[in-house]
């Protein structure tokens, strides 16, 4: 049985009946026009793409540079497109910081790696009464569910663990990936669609019936997952994945070429994972978090920034800045750079920058926010917010929300009733939406 045609109606029959008639080329050409509308409506669709750099990035060294120091370093800061100055290292990323924002007064309260994480992902500090979800789990929840065209996860992360959607459920979950596109048991493994079709009217029967023993959530949760592992195994939209798809000359610009990147996101694989979150934003995912890792810079921090993180980050940051305003998606996709914290202005015994979250920056762009700006500022040697006004994770999320469209007194309730606001109340940053 062909599961894409309606029963007594072939493909071929249907296009011979079009072939015959005096109105194939017009219904063809509107049969195109819809198509390519419909991908221009996709490309329009808000999404995020979160760039999270595990193990916590000296801003210090990349976004908010102190040459006048004796915490400054080695690196010396440079003119960019936008009103600041950024590391000599970014210099591609300079030419389109006019897209492009540093929110320049992070001043966070964790300084441990999983406290930190989990604070800068869901605005809540850990507590032992209440898992948060994750942002991309809210994204995930308040567009992915409107997004009925869309058959793959509204929540991807590439290359990195994951976060818990804590009490939003499962469902939103964020859909794990390795960084070259490769899903554990995606395809059909050689099973005919009619016989995986019978296996799947037993597993909805197995499903139906624990689901009406009203044993709790979980089996509707259960439920849901398999429908959209199974639509993701039959779904053209997996081709999002397949970044080789793309000219060379694309996959080029994104890792470097020649890829670099060090052991941690070696090869490109950065650069790829962001050309591969753009394809999943501009097949309607609304939410894409890209791990690059090997940021816990405790030695050697100026060796390793210069030949292994920062030319990768820096080509990829602006091949996929520049990517997405000439696709003329860069308005409606918000860029989110970040750790779970920051490394310390002091350079230690080991030339390297312990952990840090009192005074730190964190990049923001497109999706419409104002781009080429320093929002807020620390003082000369680094050690402290100098600005009248400090950040928190929940103003970066919340200033995310406004931008895709997502009221800010949205409230959701955690698994005993509780109500739990958006990005934990936080307030979306003026400076950067007007």
């Amino acid at each position: 049985m062909n599961l894409n045609t309606p029963s007594g109606m072939s493909r071929r029959h249907f296009l011979g009946h079009l072939a015959a008639g005096a109105s194939v080329l017009p219904a063809m050409n509107f049969i195109s026009h819809v198509k390519a509308n419909a991908a221009d409506l996709k490309k329009r669709q808000k999404a995020c793409i979160l760039m999270w750099m595990s193990g916590g990035p000296p801003s210090i060294d990349i976004w908010d540079l102190k040459p006048n120091s004796k915490n400054g370093g080695e690196f010396k800061p440079i003119s960019t497109s936008g009103g600041l100055e950024i590391s000599e290292h970014m210099s591609k990323t300079a030419q389109v910081m006019d897209n492009l924002s540093v929110i320049r007064a992070m001043s966070t309260r964790e300084a441990d790696h999983g406290r930190g994480r989990y604070y800068m992902h869901t605005s809540y500090v850990p507590t032992p009464t209440v898992i948060h979800p994750a942002f991309g789990s809210v994204v995930s929840y308040e567009l992915g569910t409107k997004r009925k065209d869309l058959e793959i996860p509204a929540f991807i992360s590439i290359g990195g663990g994951g976060s818990s959607p804590g009490y939003l459920g499962m469902t939103h979950s964020p859909f794990l990936v390795n960084t070259s596109g490769q899903i554990d048991n995606a395809g059909l493994g050689g099973l005919g669609l009619d016989r995986l079709e019978q296996r799947l009217r037993m597993l909805n029967t197995v499903e139906d019936n624990f689901i009406q023993s009203q044993r709790g959530e979980s089996g509707q949760a259960h439920k849901d997952v398999y429908v959209k592992a199974v639509n993701l195994m039959k779904s053209q939209q997996m081709d999002a994945f397949k970044i080789d798809q793309e000219k060379k000359e694309v996959l080029d610009a994104y890792t470097g070429a020649p890829a670099r990147g060090g052991a941690m996101g070696g090869g490109g694989q950065f650069g790829r994972s962001l050309l591969m979150a753009r394809r999943l934003v501009e097949a309607g995912v609304p939410f894409v978090e890209v791990d690059f890792g090997g940021w816990d810079l405790h030695a050697n921090v100026f060796e390793t920034l210069k030949t292994q993180r920062l030319p990768a980050l820096d080509a990829g940051i602006a091949a996929l800045t520049a990517d997405l305003k000439q696709r003329g998606m860069l308005n409606d996709v918000v860029l989110v750079w970040m750790g779970e914290f920051a490394r310390t202005p002091r350079i230690n015994q080991d030339v390297g920058r312990d952990h840090w979250a009192n005074s730190w920056s964190v990049m923001i762009g497109g999706g419409g926010l104002k781009g080429g700006l320093a929002v807020g500022e620390t003082d000369a040697d680094g050690i402290s917010v100098a600005s009248s006004k400090s950040y928190q994770p929940g103003d970066v999320w919340a200033t995310v929300a406004h931008a895709l469209g997502i009221p800010l007194d949205t409230v959701h309730k955690s698994k005993n009733g509780r109500p739990m606001k958006l990005a934990n109340g936080g307030t979306a940053i003026q400076e950067l939406i007007g």
